[in-house]
């Protein structure tokens, strides 16, 4: 198995089945996609804050979102077209995720012939994470230097029991 398909392997097989639970936007266009069971998150200021999915999908920019052979809406769409198009997600369980590109983006397809996909436009990287939050430490998937890396939370940074 080669090594790039070692690292995301383990992610698309926990995400496929799981259900799209929340989808909203954080800072400018940055996109996010909960999936599976929902935890509340609390910032540290001690408000509440978007809930965590079990796994979770950041696109900072530039993404669209695909439906059949048409383009739903993206990041630089009208924003009136995003909630939309987040609706349209809800619920809509992973089918699978696949990297693409010389540089890598990412793509997650889901019931209903809908697609989510990262496209950097900009100088620079594909800038997407792929969070799985299902363990004691946080872990992720990101592209650094033109390539995927998987990270982890430190051992002294993991939740107690």
């Amino acid at each position: 198995m080669s090594d790039l398909l070692s690292l995301v392997e383990p992610y698309r097989r926990a995400l496929i089945g799981l259900p799209v639970s929340h989808v909203w936007n954080g800072h400018g266009s940055a996109l996010f996609l909960e999936f599976g069971a929902l935890t509340p998150h609390v910032r540290k200021d001690g408000t509440p804050g978007e809930p965590d999915g079990e796994m979770g999908l950041m696109v900072e920019w530039s993404w669209r979102i695909e439906q059949g052979a048409a383009i739903l809406c993206g990041s630089w769409s009208d924003e009136a077209l995003w909630r939309p198009a987040f609706e349209r997600l809800m619920g809509r369980a992973v089918v699978d995720v696949r990297l693409f590109g010389r540089l890598p983006e990412i793509e997650i397809v889901l019931g209903d012939d809908l697609r989510v996909l990262s496209f950097m436009t900009a100088a620079g990287e594909p800038c997407w994470v792929l969070f799985d939050r299902r363990g004691a430490r946080n872990q992720w998937l990101c592209v650094e230097a033109g390539r995927v890396q998987a990270q982890a939370t430190p051992e002294d940074d993991a939740p107690s029991a």
